[in-house]
């Protein structure tokens, strides 16, 4: 059998892989795409700009990680590590892949700067363009209180980020995006073209509840952009059950807002948070996000979604199907959506929510990124 021929998830076993992810200090939705990843190609390194085993280690274990420079700097400065920004095009520039035929990428701001030989392949799967870069660069400012003195050293440094970024995007040879919300945006701040390829979720993690307990439900970083205070405050309004799953710098003004009909239950792990949606009546995502893996993982359960209707949910939540939208940042419009989502709910079918989810599964991702690999490595 000719290369040309070789099926497209065919990958050969003497191809030497290594991996490339911005921060491992965190379990996130990019971290469960890198670790679906790491299960394709069991013998590829993984390189980043920082580890912290403590919170990654069962998942990515130390053997395979290979560290930036950065890593070696002192640990009150490594867990400050926004700090460090400036030294981060540098960090990933130097990592060495002359041994490696294929890299991937799994990049949300600097792993796509990374060089590499004429002879290795570099496919990135872009989670995002960096966002404080490019069209979040206000709401970061705003989110962080920079202003004064800050901005005389803010201002210079998100200008050469953005030239850099813009560069460095050249380097790839192949771009695949996690949502149409992401090929665009690739389109418009690196202008490089990019296929489609949604992320992987563990859809047999999973089992269809027909039933529920009465909450609502929010699993989520507790960060300002996820906006979950919107939701605090409508259930504060409503006087509904919310039940809020996940740990973050704002916990503590979410706590001491929300009303006694909302709990707050910190982070929890997988067999926890799969308990709870499969008894939630519906998940609450207030946020607009590149994807949203969280949502995809409730329709797994037969649950319906309320979303902020835009960015990457409103290419997993159909109107009337599998949920509904809310489409401005405010309780007024949350509570709109709300209201229709129950007075749907006698027109949802969990079953068919279940089918919806399928398309998001981890085998349709694998076999999409191995003909992706096929495309990338014609000489194999």
């Amino acid at each position: 059998m000719r290369a040309a021929e070789l099926p497209p998830f065919f990958i050969p076993h003497f191809m030497k892989v290594a991996l490339v992810h911005d921060f491992l200090v965190k379990l996130g939705g990019a971290e469960r795409v890198l670790e679906v990843f790491s299960k394709m190609f069991p013998d590829a390194p993984i390189y980043t700009l920082f580890y912290d085993k403590d919170k990654v280690g069962d998942v990515f274990p130390a053997k395979r990680v290979k560290c930036s420079f950065l890593q070696d700097y002192p640990d009150f400065l490594r867990k400050r590590y926004r700090f460090l920004v400036s030294k981060f095009p540098r960090a990933v520039e130097e990592f060495d892949f002359s041994d490696f035929d294929l890299v991937i990428s799994s990049s949300t701001a600097f792993s796509h700067g990374i060089l590499t030989p004429l002879k290795t392949k570099h496919l990135c799967y872009c989670h995002s363009p960096m966002r404080y870069a490019w069209d979040w660069s206000n709401e970061y400012r705003e989110e962080n209180k920079i202003s004064g003195l800050k901005s005389l050293f803010y201002s210079p440094l998100i200008k050469y980020l953005r030239e850099w970024d813009f560069l460095a995007a050249d380097r790839a040879d192949m771009y695949v995006a996690n949502s149409r919300n992401v090929k665009n945006r690739i389109s418009k701040y690196y202008k490089q073209d990019s296929e489609v390829i949604y992320p992987p979720v563990d859809i047999d993690r999973f089992k269809t509840s027909k039933s529920h307990s009465g909450y609502f439900l929010i699993v989520s970083t507790l960060t300002p952009y996820k906006k979950i205070d919107l939701a605090v405050q409508l259930f504060n309004k409503i006087g509904r059950k919310l039940v809020v799953i996940g740990d973050g710098p704002q916990r503590e003004y979410l706590e001491n807002i929300a009303g006694d009909n909302i709990d707050f239950l910190g982070f929890k792990n997988d067999e926890t948070v799969t308990e709870y949606m499969m008894n939630c009546r519906a998940l609450i995502f207030p946020g607009e996000e590149d994807f949203g893996i969280t949502p995809v993982e409730a329709m797994a359960c037969g649950k319906p979604v309320l979303a902020f209707g835009k960015g990457g949910c409103t290419e997993s939540v159909v109107t009337g199907k599998t949920g509904e939208f809310f489409f401005e940042p405010t309780v007024e419009s949350m509570e709109d959506g709300l209201a229709r989502l129950m007075y749907n709910e006698k027109f949802y079918h969990p079953l068919t929510i279940r089918r919806h989810s399928s398309q998001f599964s981890r085998a349709v991702f694998e076999k999409k990124i191995r003909k992706k690999i096929r495309e990338v490595k014609k000489a194999y």
